[in-house]
């Protein structure tokens, strides 16, 4: 091996070595680059998964107060129809008293509704079929105490129970209907509490 040579084979032994040196630095370094992408890989993961539970958690929240609110609405409209049948219910039952009983109720609202004046009060066709003798007397009775007169129409009007007053033109409607719808909102207030109290 001359002196040439050698010099070579030290050079290559030297470069042998160094690439070694480099190679196991490399793959050291490739080492923590992989744990450092799985650790990174890990930590994505994670975050989409407690990003996934949170929507998850979200929708459930949302579909629970969607059933919810379709839970009360309906049961509020269930309420409501029950009110407003319980209401009907009674309108209808006054309308269909014993003549006693009813012609004591129109006595009750004429009370209420008769004015100083001079006027007519007009009724239905069966309640005046069905009108007590003493009746119409004590009605006119009672306009003369208020300071009015009144006279009984002949004509029959299209109500189903109750009267119409009419005063100077202008009319008044006393039916048991009417008298039912003016007070629609004080008979829900009084039912909703006889029913949900």
């Amino acid at each position: 091996m001359t002196g040439l040579e050698k010099m070579v084979s030290q050079i290559l032994e030297e470069a042998d070595a160094s690439a070694a040196v480099t190679i196991s630095d490399a793959e050291k370094k490739a080492a923590e680059i992989l744990d450092e992408a799985g650790k990174k890989a890990d930590e994505i993961r994670q975050q989409r998964e407690e990003q996934s539970r949170a929507k998850v958690k979200s929708y459930d929240e949302r579909t629970a107060s969607a059933a919810d609110m379709k839970r009360r609405t309906a049961v509020l409209a269930a309420r409501q129809e029950l009110i407003g049948s319980v209401i009907a219910d009674a309108c209808e039952r006054v309308k269909n008293l014993d003549e006693e009983k009813y012609f004591e109720i129109l006595k009750n609202m004429a009370g209420k509704y008769l004015l100083p004046k001079d006027g007519e009060i007009c009724f239905s066709r069966k309640d005046l079929e069905r009108m007590p003798a003493d009746f119409r007397e004590e009605i006119r009775s009672m306009a003369e105490k208020k300071g009015g007169a009144l006279e009984f129409s002949g004509e029959a009007r299209n109500i189903d129970g109750g009267f119409i007053l009419v005063y100077g033109g202008i009319e008044e409607n006393c039916s048991i209907d009417a008298v039912f719808a003016e007070k629609r909102d004080e008979l829900l207030d009084q039912v909703r509490k006889i029913l949900f109290a």
